[in-house]
Formats: C-alpha cells, sequence, structure tokens
C-alpha cells in the first residue's frame, strides 16, 4: 500500500492482489485514505481517476493488479480572512487540533456572521488549514452551546475523524440543564430529525428526517430543574435541543426550542444550558483512543449556584 504524505497521494499505482474483490471504491479508499469514498467516487465520474487508463464504475470488483491513475483535485483555498482571536487549545499536534469554544463563538461563517467566527481564528493560527475543506473543521457546535469540538490539520485526519462520526465511534457527550425531569434516570430517544415543515429555520422530530438517538443519564435534580447528561449516538443539527424538548424537557435558555418552558429570571445567563463536555475518538494517526473533559464555563457554574442557592 503506498504511503501518502501531506495531501500529495502517489498518482499512479496498482491495486494489490489480496485486494481482489472489493469494490473499486472500497480499493481506492485503502490506497488513498486521506480521501472519502464519496469524493473518490465523484472524481471517478469526473475521469480524474482511472483505471487501466480509462473510465471505471465505483461499483465493480477489482481482480488486483489493476494500473491506477489519479489526478487528485486540489482543495479550493479558504476565501475567509484569517483573524487573530484567542483560542482555547485543548490538544494539538500534527495531525488534530481540539477547542473549547466559549459560548457566543460561531464555528462557521455564514449569514449574519461573515466573520469573527472560529474558521477565522483557525486560520490566523494555523494558516495551512487554508488548504483542508472548512479549515478541517469536522463537527459544529451551537453559536451559544460552549465545549469541545476537533479540528484536522491534513485533509487524511479530516477523513479519518468523518468515518469516526459516521460510524459513530466518535464520543460526544454534553451537560444539560433542563426544565422538568426526566421519567426515569436514565433513557434513550430514539426519533427522526429534520427541517420543521412549518419553519425551515427550525429542526423538529419528524418521519422525514434521518435516524437520530441521544441517551442521557439523570445527575442533578434542582428544584423544578434537571441537569442531564447527554451522549449523542448519531450527530443531527440541534439535536440534543430538539430530542429533550421532544420529551418534554426543553433547555433552559433556549430562545427556539422551549415548547412548554415556564419563564425564569436568569441573571446574567442568556444562551441555551448546553456544555460539550467530553470528547473522545481514536488518533487519525496511530489509532490511539484519547478523551478530553472540559469543565462547565463561568456562565453555566454561576446559573447553578444561583439555582441552589434558591432551590
Amino acid at each position: 500500500m503506498p504511503q501518502v504524505q501531506g495531501i500529495d497521494p502517489p498518482r499512479v499505482c496498482v491495486i494489490p492482489a489480496d485486494f481482489a474483490g472489493l469494490r473499486l471504491d472500497q480499493a481506492l479508499a485503502r490506497l488513498f485514505p486521506e480521501h472519502s469514498r464519496s469524493r473518490l467516487q465523484i472524481c471517478l465520474k469526473a475521469g480524474t481517476l482511472r483505471v487501466d487508463g480509462g473510465a471505471a464504475q465505483a461499483k465493480r470488483a477489482v481482480l488486483g493488479g489493476e494500473r491506477v491513475e489519479f489526478d487528485p483535485p486540489n482543495p479550493e483555498p479558504s476565501t475567509a480572512q484569517p483573524q487573530s482571536i484567542d483560542l482555547d487549545i485543548v490538544f494539538e499536534d500534527a495531525q488534530i487540533l481540539v477547542i473549547n469554544k466559549p459560548p457566543g463563538l460561531v464555528v462557521h461563517p455564514g449569514a449574519g456572521n461573515p466573520d469573527g467566527t472560529l474558521l477565522n481564528a483557525l486560520l490566523a493560527h494555523a494558516p495551512a488549514l487554508a488548504q483542508i475543506p472548512r479549515a478541517g473543521i469536522v463537527h459544529r457546535l451551537d453559536k451559544d452551546t460552549s465545549g469541545l469540538l476537533v479540528v484536522a490539520k491534513t485533509l487524511e485526519a479530516q477523513t479519518h475523524l468523518v468515518r469516526q462520526l459516521q460510524a459513530r465511534t466518535m464520543g460526544r457527550t454534553y451537560t444539560a440543564l433542563v426544565h422538568g425531569a426526566p421519567r426515569s434516570s436514565r433513557g434513550v430517544v430514539d426519533a427522526p430529525i429534520g427541517r420543521d415543515p412549518r419553519s425551515r429555520t427550525r429542526m423538529a422530530v419528524t418521519t422525514r428526517g434521518k435516524p437520530a438517538r441521544t441517551a442521557y443519564t439523570l445527575i442533578e435534580r434542582i428544584g423544578q430543574l434537571s441537569l442531564l447528561a447527554c451522549k449523542l449516538e448519531s450527530g443531527r443539527t440541534h439535536q440534543i435541543r430538539v430530542h429533550l424538548q421532544s420529551i418534554g424537557l426543553p433547555l433552559v435558555g433556549d430562545p427556539v426550542y422551549r415548547k412548554g418552558a415556564r419563564t425564569l429570571q436568569l441573571e446574567g445567563f442568556a444562551r441555551q444550558a448546553l456544555h460539550a463536555a467530553v470528547l473522545e475518538l481514536d488518533h487519525p494517526k496511530n489509532a490511539k483512543p484519547m478523551r478530553w473533559e472540559s469543565p462547565l464555563p463561568e456562565d453555566f457554574l454561576a446559573l447553578l449556584a444561583q439555582l441552589r442557592a434558591t432551590d
């Protein structure tokens, strides 16, 4: 198997004999692990990836010994501008970067947030990320959700981490403060999530959505509120917020998914009470299991202290 360095894989190679019987796209994903199967399928269709000098179908079985020619697409450089924004870096090496995101920081530029984002900060911290799609960002946190997220520093690392997300082997556990109390101390919400048909800016539990699972554990009861640990078993937009609201446990401070929530006067706290507390993954280079924990930020701790004092 050829050794890949950076984002410049070998342009010509031979499919090993022990790959015989694999689908072509599976064999190519092993030969060029820095590229996802979907990206390789696109290259096959575009003709920039050829087998024995010609076009080939992704589903065809390989025999071994086929000659592969690959003209990999150059990633389009990011058009976002580097900006000097302080980052709380929990871990960094040549492959990945783990960030403890503060509440209020948008992860990726978009409508209403053209700059001042985590992506802009990453480009200033590590300019080479401009050559990686989305500057290496693998998963996102909502603007007002705090906590841990991982960034890939190479194309190979990004592909590896995305595959972990797809295989549900990346562990992500959140701390959430909700209105009400769960029926039991542990439970799982297994309900598909998609766009809310009544409002395209919201997500909702809907039969037309994609499969989604959230496991929760009760940590503490505080008056009419509950502190939960929520573990994602999938990664849909606003998943925890939508799932908890769907079972009558809306997040404290959530401005969108708050049906059934009582009005609370929460001095100094103007966001949803959600924090990405634990991140677990296999290192993309050596497969070593890694784990990080992030303590609750000051505003969340102050909120809990205020609530406990009046309970």
